[in-house]
């Protein structure tokens, strides 16, 4: 693997730093390499842990200045808190999921930069729901990564809150690697004032007879602007595959801007895939059904928000306690809106 200096910065004609190239992305000048403060996780037993390195320059960045810890879960429910304290913070997490199991992660804290680098792994016949509430300050900018390794008849659903921090980069790929692995990810981001929020997806479809889902949806107010890019891989020889993705925007303000770019590479003939992207401005008619009935227009505003950003999760996340954990994260954050 290669070290972090040694990798080339990445033009922007690269679609995954074509809306957030990596000199915003990093948190100094891009050939310096800067002490971290270590995450502090909470809430389960943790264990030190060594992962290689990365060809990929945030993964590896991450990776030369964070510690790493490891996870192991087996059939349980778990809560975690994840801070991010000082100027620059960051860790690597390695995640093994076997049993039924479902994790909560609420992400916080005001440090100007943070790093998160996860791999995880769901074992045959395991089920693995995560929920990761980014709760940081408004002034944060993150960069998250991960890595996922789902076996043969396992589940892995991703569950994301995006509504904490000004500038957010994600990148998260998944591979189903063997018949049976199921995928399902869920984004709901909601952008206010200036807020950027870049969300990538890689999904490997690395076996015949595997399925996957991913829906984000976007709800973008004042400046902010939300992206959406997601690439659907189906291998030759995976016949039997099914993959889908659909991006949802809800525009409300003139100023504010939402790209959704879904991507096929299909290399297999007897499989299904399909991809959608709507963006759209709040509904008027719903505007004003609400306010006729009573309430004020940002409460009405935030009430179509929030029905808006959860059905990305009520769609397709089959674990309640996840879809619970992300109702009662989004009613905190827009009610501290609204008042």
């Amino acid at each position: 693997m290669s070290a972090y200096l040694e990798i080339p910065i990445p033009p922007t004609s690269e679609h995954l730093w074509r809306y957030s190239p990596w000199k915003r992305v990093h948190p100094a000048a891009v050939n310096t390499i800067p002490k971290a403060q270590p995450l502090a996780i909470s809430g389960g037993d943790l264990f030190k842990a060594v992962i290689r390195g990365s060809d990929e320059i945030a993964r590896s960045f991450i990776h030369s200045i964070a510690q790493c810890q490891e996870l192991v879960l087996a059939n349980e429910d778990l809560v975690i808190d994840i801070k991010a304290s000082g100027h620059v913070a960051a860790g690597e997490l390695k995640i093994v999921a076997k049993g039924h199991c479902t994790l909560v992660i609420n992400l916080m804290g005001e440090a100007s930069w943070a790093g998160l680098r996860v791999v995880g792994e769901v074992l045959p016949a395991s089920s693995l729901s995560i929920a990761l509430i980014n709760e940081l300050s408004r002034e944060s900018r993150i960069l998250r990564v991960e890595d996922w390794l789902v076996g043969k008849d396992a589940s892995l659903e991703l569950s994301t809150l995006s509504a904490g921090g000004s500038y957010c980069k994600s990148d998260l790929r998944v591979v189903l690697s063997a018949k049976g692995s199921e995928f399902r990810g869920a984004v709901a981001s909601h952008g206010t004032g200036k807020r950027h929020d870049d969300h990538h997806f890689e999904i490997q479809h690395a076996a015949g007879y595997t399925t996957s889902g991913l829906t984000i949806h976007a709800a973008c107010d004042d400046n902010s602007r939300a992206i959406a890019t997601g690439l659907l891989k189906i291998d030759s020889d995976c016949d039997g595959s099914n993959a889908g993705q659909i991006f949802r925007n809800l525009l409300l303000s003139e100023k504010s801007r939402a790209d959704s770019i879904p991507e096929l590479e299909v290399l297999s003939d007897d499989v299904k895939a399909a991809h959608g992207a709507a963006s759209a401005p709040i509904s008027v008619e719903q505007l004003h059904y609400l306010m006729s009935r009573g309430l004020a227009k940002s409460s009405a505003e935030a009430l179509i928000v929030e029905g808006f950003l959860m059905d990305a999760f009520i769609k397709d996340i089959r674990s309640q306690k996840v879809v619970a954990a992300m109702r009662t994260a989004l009613l905190s954050h827009l009610d501290c809106l609204v008042s």
